[in-house]
């Protein structure tokens, strides 16, 4: 059988290799200079808006919603057409999530829908820029100043994409990043939530080490000694080590060059597929500059299984992206239904992820298209 094609898959080279030995070679494994200095590489693609590194991008989630002061009362709008971990992290600080409907083309949380959903108790309107495409940020801003909200962009799809000419991590009040080796570049395991507002980065600072509390201007008993250090809110141990953070670091140098590739086998999908009659390759808005995390081909939804079937039989590992998150039984069991959301529920019946990652080569590109064609 010819060689199994994933549908992601991490790009690693002798750089990346060197960085994180000389890493272990190193006095620092942890909390150290190259944590900082990722936090900082960061920044130089979130428009210099700064950014706190953590272990996920559950938990890049989990430390936004945490520096936004979510808690029981609260209500959090958001897609269903995402990872669960979106919902569930907020969920996790007791809020109560809203779903809002999808926009039909690009799977992106559709504004007239977010607004219908906005009740006084809106706390966070949170976005997902699916496949790598950006949300309608501005429109969706738009919500979330009439009902005093703040507006969160979960970019885990999208590092490096922008909007308008703005890069993604400058459009919004917290940003999260996931750098899971499917991503656009990869930290083994790994995440980061970007803030402009000093308040919420220090609170996303605080949760992610402990709630810890050093500084002595912020204690409440400072003459303690030298040693002294505080909880004031109870965080998590979400440090993301130096090890990871020098790999993440030598991807970031390489991130343009990922963006470039990821563009070159999205246009010959297209190419191929646009003029096919039942199938629907995805959309990019006017403005949009996106990275291209996923290719989600649509097909007919009768014919999905048999095709995402077919396809895996010949090693080409497509994958679906994804389940409407409030079908997962957590949610049934909270009281959600399916029917929900028409957009997204239509959208994930007819959804494959087709083989997308940097080192994917234009024949291996050929062989995924010629299989996909031969199931129609």
């Amino acid at each position: 059988m010819a060689e199994f094609l994933p549908y992601g898959r991490q790009s690693i080279v002798d750089s990346d290799i060197e960085a994180v030995r000389a890493v272990l070679e190193s006095d620092w494994l942890t909390t150290g200079p190259e944590v900082t200095g990722f936090e900082a590489d960061l920044a130089e693609w979130t428009g210099g808006v700064p950014t706190v590194a953590v272990t996920s991008g559950t938990a890049a989630l989990h430390v936004a919603y945490a520096a936004a002061g979510i808690g029981p009362g609260d209500e959090v709008i958001t897609s269903p057409l995402t990872f669960v971990a979106t919902a569930a992290t907020a969920v996790q600080r007791g809020a109560r999530v809203r779903f809002a409907d999808v926009s039909a083309d690009t799977g992106n949380l559709d504004p007239e829908a977010v607004a219908a959903e906005c009740v006084p108790s809106t706390a966070v309107i949170a976005a997902v820029d699916y496949a790598g495409h950006p949300a309608p940020m501005d429109e969706l801003r738009s919500s979330a100043r009439k009902a005093s909200a703040l507006l969160l962009e979960d970019a885990a799809h999208s590092i490096g994409a922008a909007l308008g000419g703005r890069p993604v991590g400058s459009l919004s009040d917290l940003t999260t990043f996931s750098f899971f080796p499917t991503k656009n570049l990869t930290t083994a395991e790994g995440g980061a939530v970007a803030a402009a507002d000093p308040e919420l980065l220090d609170r996303a600072r605080r949760f992610r080490n402990h709630g810890l509390v050093r500084d002595p201007a912020q204690q409440r008993f400072p003459d303690e000694g030298p040693w002294h250090q505080e909880v004031h809110e109870f965080g998590l141990n979400y440090r993301l080590p130096d090890v990871l953070c020098a790999l993440g670091r030598a991807q970031l140098r390489r991130l343009a060059a990922f963006k470039t590739r990821r563009a070159d086998i999205h246009a010959r999908y297209t190419a191929a597929f646009a003029e096919v009659d039942g199938l629907r390759v995805p959309a990019c808005r006017a403005g949009a500059d996106p990275v291209w995390h996923l290719y989600p081909l649509r097909v007919p939804a009768e014919r999905r299984r048999v095709i995402f079937e077919a396809l895996r039989a010949q090693g080409i590992g497509v994958q679906v992206n994804y389940i409407p998150a409030y079908w997962h039984p957590v949610f049934a069991d909270l009281g959600y239904r399916r029917g929900l959301c028409p957009n997204a529920e239509r959208y994930y019946a007819e959804e494959i992820s087709l083989p997308l990652f940097p080192d994917l080569t234009d024949s291996q590109v050929d062989r995924v298209i010629e299989a996909v064609l031969a199931q129609l």
